[in-house]
């Protein structure tokens, strides 16, 4: 069946890649953006350009205007809530503009959806920051890892929440405002804590976006920086298995409304920042790669994988493109689009 999706942040690396994958499947599509990351114009430029002019519907659009997201929110099937201010780092420097982009912006979305009488399904990408610094889980290492004592599948939906970082309060406000607007108005609305995400055009930059960042420094020879001891680890999951994932909510809407989901590579997709992803990333390179070491940054985790069996129980869902399998599309998608960023 046909739906008209509201993708807010559609012009950024998630938002357009799922803007695609709607497009391909037939779908009607608003996006809105402000344009204002890096990488926005291009990849608006290659929707149009793969899709045509017409393709879907453009508004170049602020979260933080609340008219202009009333403006938009008119026959809306599905919004999925991407805008935001994503980097931790950003958010320390700058808190305001983090918590009004992060908290109002979702808030204003959740407010327009609820005022236009329409009950859209609202997809939010949440994240792992949510949980904090976990210091109460047991963590332990070894010469090339970081790994959890007591959760060999990962860290569940039921972990106490510890925003850290004015990143992680702004993202976590909106989680539970998504999570309180099902319970107190019906509305049917997801939560996804997405773990890392990566894939092609991600226009990642070193606080943000990691696997995409080391990925284009090493094909462009910059020096890449290595923040603690390289041991971090992180589940990566390709863009492609999170636009199933929100296909599957969407499908199964009627169990997943009001849910929070932990998304992410899970277990089998796992690898520590450097210790282990460096080998894979010299192997396609074909030479080392230069870094310089520094210290831990606020609110970087030793070790987060998400622990995926309730997305997998409910809807059906769990990863299918591996982590070399990933990280070599990416890697050979940036060979092909080196002028994007030259």
């Amino acid at each position: 069946m046909r739906k008209h999706y509201l993708i807010t942040g559609g012009a950024g690396f998630i938002g357009s890649n799922y803007c695609a994958h709607l497009l391909e499947n037939g779908q009607k599509v608003t996006v809105f953006d402000n344009l204002s990351r890096m990488g926005t114009e291009s990849n608006l430029a290659w929707l149009k350009t793969t899709y045509g002019e017409n393709a879907f519907d453009f508004v170049k659009g602020d979260v933080r205007d609340l008219s202009a997201l009333q403006s938009v929110m008119k026959e809306i099937d599905v919004i999925v809530h991407l805008a935001a201010q994503v980097a931790v780092t950003t958010s320390v420097s700058d808190p305001r503009t983090d918590f009004e982009i992060n908290a109002l912006g979702t808030f204003n979305v959740l407010e327009a959806a609820r005022l236009s009488k329409e009950n859209p399904i609202i997809i939010y990408a949440s994240t792992n920051k949510v949980y904090g610094g976990m210091e109460d889980v047991r963590v332990n290492s070894n010469d090339r890892k970081y790994y959890y004592e007591d959760f060999p599948s990962g860290i569940p939906e039921n972990q106490l929440l510890d925003f850290h970082s004015p990143y992680g309060c702004s993202k976590g406000a909106g989680d539970q405002y998504m999570r309180d607007y099902h319970r107190i108005y019906d509305m049917r609305t997801v939560v996804f804590r997405q773990s890392c995400i990566y894939g092609t055009r991600q226009f990642g930059v070193e606080d943000q976006g990691w696997v995409a960042w080391f990925v284009i420094a090493a094909q462009l020879g910059k020096n890449i920086t290595i923040y603690g001891n390289g041991k971090q680890v992180r589940d990566i999951l390709f863009v492609s298995d999170l636009c199933r994932a929100y296909d599957a909510a969407i499908e199964n809407i009627d169990v997943a409304a009001g849910q929070i989901f932990n998304i992410g590579g899970g277990p089998k997709n796992t690898l520590s920042i450097w210790k282990e992803f460096c080998p894979i990333l010299e192997e396609y390179l074909g030479k080392p790669i230069p870094t310089t070491a520094s210290d831990w940054r606020p609110g970087d985790q030793p070790i987060y994988v998400s622990n995926i069996q309730k997305a997998n129980d409910l809807l059906k869902w769990q990863p299918q493109v591996t982590a070399r399998e990933g990280i070599e599309k990416l890697f050979d998608w940036v060979k092909e689009n080196k002028e994007l960023f030259e």
